[in-house]
């Protein structure tokens, strides 16, 4: 399986901010919120990584993950002209995709919950073996800001719907998607909707409508944060500092991820990590592998 970073759009919700920098350039607490992103794939056990992103913004990208070596992945990037919606990622990134099977993961999405990995590993394991896709949902208190699914009372998704007005639950679908490789063909039929965008929830109800989609709900002890206002983008700091903090590790550290992952020896890990001697990111990273 391959993955995918959407990690385009102009952030004007941010703005100024972000009036000379990509949204996922910005730091969450004390590391760059694409690192968030990037650490889920990489915990998924998918090596092979399509970065989307702007023309302004690629080059900075590039600066900051190289082609990803340091982590013992494999980085490409690609250009999205303007943002034409979530599901044309799989158009833009059809040549990178190939044959293979997908996930999607938007660039400003963090997760953070416990048997993260083994969640990801078991829906990886279901699209390859199964095919169709897998989608995740969570409980907001906002659902018209979202893509909503509808459960019956099995917990089997009977509708999704984008931003309803009147929505028939409180389950938003996160920016977490695992598909086959038909969602290819998919992103192809679609027709922009009424915002001139090519929608992910039409993808969604596609694979729905074939009966072969599988939601799975996030549950208590779970977080899943947005970070495309400058009141959640603060929150998530808040959240991130509180949690290493008071437990004493990182999240989405790429490195140790990588090392856990068996991605890097440690020896290939210390290597890398050299730029970073004399601040405590590199003392953390030294601690672990040492």
């Amino acid at each position: 399986m391959k993955g995918i970073i959407l990690a385009g759009g102009a952030g004007t919700r941010l703005y100024p901010t972000t009036i000379v920098t990509s949204k996922q350039l910005l730091p969450v607490f004390d590391k760059p919120m694409i690192y968030y992103p990037l650490s889920v794939l990489m915990l998924a056990g998918i090596k092979d990584i399509l970065i989307i992103t702007t023309p302004n913004d690629i080059d900075n990208f590039k600066k900051l993950l190289g082609n990803g070596k340091r982590f013992g992945i494999n980085l490409t990037y690609k250009i999205q002209e303007k943002p034409n919606g979530l599901a044309e990622a799989f158009i833009v990134g059809e040549d990178f995709i190939g044959d293979d099977n997908v996930t999607l993961i938007l660039g400003d999405n963090i997760f953070f919950g416990p048997k993260f990995s083994t969640l990801l590993s078991r829906a990886k394991k279901d699209v390859e073996t199964q095919g169709g896709a897998n989608i995740y949902a969570y409980m907001v208190k906002d659902p018209n800001r979202y893509g909503i699914v509808e459960f019956d009372e099995n917990l089997n998704a009977i509708s999704i719907e984008e931003k309803p007005l009147n929505p028939k639950s409180n389950y938003a679908v996160t920016g977490l998607y695992m598909y086959d490789n038909k969602v290819i063909k998919y992103a192809k039929s679609l027709t922009p909707s009424k915002r001139g965008e090519l929608e992910i929830t039409d993808i969604n109800n596609l694979y729905l409508k074939n009966k072969n989609l599988r939601v799975e709900v996030l549950g208590r002890g779970f977080s899943w944060l947005d970070t495309g206002t400058h009141q959640s983008l603060l929150r998530a700091g808040m959240y991130i500092q509180t949690i290493e903090e008071n437990q004493g590790i990182k999240i989405a550290c790429l490195e140790e991820v990588a090392y856990n992952m068996g991605f890097l020896t440690k020896e290939e890990i210390i290597e890398q990590i050299k730029a970073y001697k004399n601040n405590e990111y590199y003392d953390y990273i030294r601690g672990l592998v040492e």
